[in-house]
């Protein structure tokens, strides 16, 4: 719903490229010398009405006990007023027409209240709460829909709370910081504070369904804290941390200066590839009707009409769906946006983050990675990439270290078959360093993930291990909110013994949580998951033993052992949890020069 104006009309939207196959905001960082000596004389652009960025709308939620930023545009000169819960803040918009009014904090509160922003024009903004407001980022597995998830029927049901409100940020890219998201059609359900219902949690159009492991956690959050709770998804899936960190945020550390290079090479590519995306277009629109007409074409149309009825039935009954068929590898598909899309660094920060900011927000929950770890070199960067991405969303919301909470990643593909293999331990290694980070938390979704899909359908332990950590991190609650982290070791003859922190009243040998359908998986008799190696660095699995609040590790193989590697694997198997249900997350003891062995073949089935 649009805020009421009094007065002249509110202006419109940041204009975008209507053509359906660029559905983003794109715009070139060149300016012309001419057009901004025109704006700052204020001949060229007349910003009679006062105007605020979309993230301010009826239904929204503001941040409780913290500074109130309320930002936007009006004539130079201007005088802007806003008001709130008895309290107004006055400003002068400055030469470039921009304004900001800081309002003292306010209490939570589940009435509605109006928020009036006044120039030459009112703007008044209605039901407005105050609670707690969260920001949830990342790639795919932050962007799956509830609707997908393995609970969903029963949980959109029950998905009735006025007190809950959703914000989707509409998908886009820049190549530069943009002041507004992306426009979208006024059906659209995007762009726009949502009170959360089934009907709307459901929906399957309009940037909905919400993400699963936000509303699980926002959900989370209104009972442990009984306010107000606001979610704004800003997410995009197949996307890396360096789309989502500023270009002045990249440039603060030299490890990083690759990717200040790649900005630079699609700022000085755009001009070419927009004046190329208009045939590259056509030449796709005649190849895809071309091929649809085929044999070919007709035969995979069928092909995924089966998939999708097989699909359906596995959601009814809990299961991972089928892999979707994939289209020849010679299928010509679309062009990328013409500054190359997500795949430039800074440029989802620019379209998706930078619109936002300052608006006050409690923290922001993450979940991503996946596409940082294709190769160990990138994974081990991921370490320095992601503490950087988090420290530059700090520095531009200047609210100090505010609470941020993130997802290790879960486990997938083959299950593993030596004790020391893969590439996403690193990266998991590299989040687990990210705990250095003051007001940081890390849930684990090692036990939850699923062998054949890199999107596992159990969304609500990730929403619940992620609401523990916000329990204890931002609301200061005194619980157990972890797993077991590795803390030291000490050799002892061919043993090696292990500590933890975060023991959660002591170590046990426990099973993954219980699927919503189905058998609840047997709680194994030893613990399994270990590997240790000697001077040589060859890894071979090990038996472990729990021994009070340590774990003893040892091999007949290894007399003399160095080091200990623990779920170290893209599919792991350990069973290291605390009693409170929570599991141990991956680790290693040495600070040997990571390695990828290879899975050593499956053995040959019985006959």
């Amino acid at each position: 719903m649009q805020p009421r104006s009094q007065g002249r009309p509110c202006g419109g939207s940041t204009p975008t490229n209507n053509n359906p196959f660029i559905p983003m905001l794109i715009h070139s960082p060149l300016r012309s010398l001419a057009v901004f000596a025109l704006l700052l004389s204020g001949l060229a652009v007349g910003r009679a009405d006062v105007k605020l960025p979309a993230i301010f709308g009826d239904h929204m939620v503001l941040q409780e006990k913290a500074k109130l930023p309320v930002w936007g545009t009006a004539d130079a000169g201007e005088k802007v007023s806003v008001s709130f819960a008895g309290r107004t803040g006055r400003a002068v918009a400055a030469i470039d027409g921009t304004w900001r009014v800081d309002l003292p904090p306010v209490h939570s509160s589940d009435k509605g209240q109006v928020l009036t922003v006044a120039g030459k024009n009112t703007l008044t903004f209605q039901d407005v709460l105050v609670g707690e407001v969260w920001v949830a980022s990342g790639q795919s597995n932050m962007q799956f829909g509830i609707n997908g998830d393995s609970r969903s029927a029963d949980t959109i049901a029950h998905a009735n709370d006025p007190e809950l409100r959703l914000f989707v940020v509409p998908m886009a890219t820049s190549l530069d910081p943009k002041t507004d998201i992306a426009a979208v059609p006024a059906d659209n359900k995007s762009g726009k504070w949502q009170v959360c219902t089934p009907e709307l949690l459901g929906a399957t159009t309009g940037a909905l369904p919400f993400s699963a492991v936000g509303y699980y956690f926002a959900r989370e959050i209104r009972s442990a804290t009984g306010k107000p709770v606001g979610m704004i998804g800003t997410y995009v899936g197949g996307t890396s941390a360096q789309a989502w960190t500023s270009l002045s945020g990249l440039g603060k550390d030299p490890v990083l200066a690759q990717y200040i290079t790649e900005h630079q090479k699609a700022v000085d590519d755009y001009p070419a590839a927009l004046a190329a995306y208009p045939q590259k277009l056509a030449a796709y629109q005649a190849a895809m009707k071309a091929w649809a007409a085929s044999d070919a074409g007709k035969a995979f149309n069928a092909t995924m009409a089966q998939w999708s009825t097989a699909a359906a039935q596995a959601k009814t009954s809990g299961q991972p769906p089928p892999p979707r068929p994939q289209l020849p590898v010679t299928f010509p598909h679309p062009p990328t946006t013409p500054d190359g899309g997500n795949r430039v660094p800074s440029s989802l920060y620019n379209a998706m983050i930078a619109p936002l900011i300052p608006y006050a927000i409690k923290g922001a929950i993450w979940y991503q990675g996946e596409s940082n770890g294709g190769k160990v070199d990138g994974a081990v960067e991921y370490a320095v990439l992601f503490s950087r991405m988090i420290t530059d969303w700090r520095e531009k919301w200047s609210e100090g270290d505010f609470p941020f909470l993130f997802v290790s990643l879960a486990n997938y593909k083959a299950p593993a078959q030596t004790p020391s293999e893969g590439v996403w331990p690193w990266l998991r290694e590299s989040q687990l360093k990210t705990l250095s980070l003051t007001n940081t938390g890390m849930a684990l979704a090692i036990d939850i993930g699923d062998a054949k899909t890199i999107h596992p359908l159990d969304k609500l332990d990730v929403g619940l291990r992620l609401a523990l950590a916000a329990r204890h991190i931002a609301y200061g609650e005194e619980l157990v909110y972890s797993g077991p982290i590795y803390r030291s070791m000490t050799v002892e003859g061919n043993k090696i013994r292990l500590t933890f922190k975060n023991r959660g009243g002591g170590l046990i040998i426990s099973a993954p949580p219980a699927p919503p359908t189905g058998t609840p998986p047997a709680t194994p008799t030893e613990l399994t998951g270990f590997g240790i190696a000697g001077d040589d660095q060859k890894f071979v699995w090990a038996k472990a033993v729990i021994d009070g609040d340590t774990v003893v590790v040892s091999s007949d193989q290894v007399p003399a052992p160095a080091a200990v590697r623990y779920d170290w694997a893209d599919n792991p198997a350990g069973d290291l949890y605390n009693k409170k249900g929570l599991p141990a997350s991956p680790f290693r003891t040495d600070n040997w020069t990571p390695s990828v062995p290879a899975p050593a073949p499956a053995p040959a089935p019985a006959k």
